[in-house]
């Protein structure tokens, strides 16, 4: 049985995003320094940025495109939303602290820019600083780069990274009769993602469980549990509950991306791998009438050409 598309929409908004390729010698150092680099960024509620990985490429990837040094490598996206104050400063600041922290330190990894730049973000040459006078710069890989001197042996990376406008906060709900049928559906739609260049589900996984509203009954919190969805409170009292009878679990998924027609298109081979899963009885997503974001992820579109 397919689940039901409800006709509505995902309230995106507007981000500035950073791209970086990480290479290592083999996949299970590459996933080490991917982890670590985007641990810690799952939502712009309380992290510096909201963070996650776009594809695999190189070796063992997306071999249509090849790494600059032929090794196994992924790119991966951070985001900051663009209504932030001195976002620029944030989300370079929040680059090279992951940067410097993650990547660096990460046995046999490397790090380039997706798209070799003259201006942007000077993360390589704050990076270098660490040589203490022994960094340089040498032509590796066909670009200039700064090379630092390691115990380990020699970390490389590009001399600018450069950023761009993006689109944060898609999202997708999958409503279903139990949790595992909520999180296979999730999984399922994270995969597809994974196969949609330009995107990343920043959540662990690519999977929220705690779906957030904006406010709280506690002063000092801006966010808080969505309680209308969440199903132990269907029969709360003073509890207006929006979830179906028979829904037991409902999982997010986040979607950021380069613009909202790569998001969209996310969003749609994420509904398509997703539907068919036994157990889901309706997939959904969150939106604010408007009042958080004006780019609008219709997730059935076929219906809102004009829109």
């Amino acid at each position: 049985m397919t689940a039901l598309i409800e006709d509505t929409y995902a309230e995106a908004f507007r981000s500035i995003y950073a791209e970086v390729l990480i290479t290592a010698r083999d996949r299970r150092w590459l996933d080490h320094a991917v982890n670590a680099a985007t641990g810690h960024g799952s939502s712009s509620i309380m992290c510096d940025c909201e963070a996650g990985v776009d594809r695999y490429v190189g070796p063992g990837g997306d071999e249509s495109f090849a790494t600059p040094d032929g090794r196994p490598g992924v790119i991966c996206q951070f985001h900051v939303p663009r209504f932030w104050k001195h976002r620029e400063k944030a989300l370079e600041k929040a680059l090279l602290a992951r940067v410097c922290q993650n990547v660096l330190t990460c046995p046999t990894t490397r790090c380039f820019a997706v798209t070799p730049s003259t201006d942007g973000f000077r993360i390589g040459r704050k990076l270098a600083w660490f040589g203490d006078g022994h960094e340089r710069t040498e032509e590796r890989f066909g670009r200039s780069m700064w090379v630092v001197p390691t115990m380990g042996g020699e970390f490389c990376i590009d001399r600018r990274f450069g950023w761009h406008d993006g689109v944060m906060g898609g999202n997708l709900w999958f409503m279903a009769t139990s949790e595992d049928a909520s999180l296979e559906a999730a999984e399922r739609a994270v995969d597809a993602c994974l196969r949609s260049p330009g995107v990343i589900t920043p959540f662990p996984g690519g999977v929220a469980s705690s779906g957030s509203k904006a406010g709280s009954n506690y002063s000092f919190l801006f966010a808080s549990t969505n309680h209308p969805f969440c199903p132990t409170l269907k029969d709360a009292p003073n509890v207006q509950s929006e979830i179906p009878d028979g829904v037991t679990s409902v999982m997010e998924i986040i979607i950021n991306g380069r613009d909202l027609q790569t998001v969209s298109e996310a969003t749609q081979a994420s509904i398509q791998a997703a539907q068919d899963v036994p157990g889901v009885v309706r997939i959904t997503a969150g939106n604010y009438g408007g009042r958080l974001g004006k780019s609008w992820v219709w997730l059935r579109p076929e219906l809102h050409r004009d829109t």
